[in-house]
């Protein structure tokens, strides 16, 4: 039996030649940091289908093509009962143009300019992973939301 509830979450990963799309979190979890779009999968939708949603409600854009299953991540918070389980998309293609909403402020940036600093401590190692265009897995358990205490990240071919 697990000590935790698990949450299925998704994170949804936009990338236009040498930028990426990043959104500034104006309030809730991760507030303050700039981090890739999503949420919640709500019932009745596939995780690929929620990543779609979340894009189009933090960020104005409509996936075009589908999106590409990329990582998996879980993440644990010391004295937190919940595992959050995070399926990360990268969108294939996508229209229209970033706008600010109430809980995001989308801005692009260059790769060598990503703001590793003011994002979630994970992402500086996952995220050249994505960049270069590799497929991860793994697990991160974080003492309040700067310090990670145990990491196993990887690199995979495929996922099953």
């Amino acid at each position: 039996m697990s000590l935790y509830t698990r949450k299925l979450l998704t994170l949804a990963l936009i990338k236009e030649g040498n930028k990426v799309l990043l959104g500034y979190k104006k309030r809730g979890f991760g507030q303050g940091r700039w981090n890739a779009f999503g949420g919640k999968v709500e019932p009745g939708e596939t995780p690929e289908e929620g990543a779609i949603r979340e894009v189009r409600e933090e960020a104005c854009l409509e996936v075009k093509g589908g999106m590409d299953k990329v990582g998996e991540l879980e993440f644990t918070f010391e004295g937190d009962t919940v595992l959050m389980h995070v399926m990360v998309f990268a969108a294939r293609g996508f229209t229209g143009t970033p706008t600010e909403t109430e809980e995001m402020r989308p801005q692009w940036f260059n790769l060598e300019n990503i703001p590793y600093s003011q994002m979630w401590p994970d992402d500086i190692l996952w995220y050249p992973i994505f960049l270069r265009g590799g497929k991860f897995r793994g697990t991160f358990h974080f003492q309040g939301h700067d310090t990670i205490l145990s990491q196993n990240l990887e690199e995979v071919e495929a996922f099953s």
